[in-house]
């Protein structure tokens, strides 16, 4: 998810996407614990989705605690 596409998104809906994000990153690290993902870098892009997502909504809160 690129961070153009977050940045039209609603901040309610940026949240439900940081918990299903967060959500998905727990069961990846369960099954990788598990058995070897086919593609062990999805984690990383989970991780990073999910700094993503929190960095626009923080902007976001920054932006009305200034206006």
């Amino acid at each position: 998810m690129k961070t153009s596409e977050i940045k039209e998104l609603t901040t309610k809906e940026i949240v439900e996407r940081i918990q299903t994000e967060q959500e998905n990153l727990v069961r990846l690290r369960l099954n990788h614990a598990v058995s070897p993902l086919d593609n062990p870098n999805k984690l990383t892009e989970s991780k990073r989705n999910i700094a993503r997502l929190k960095t626009v909504l923080r902007d976001r809160e920054l932006n009305e605690k200034l206006n």
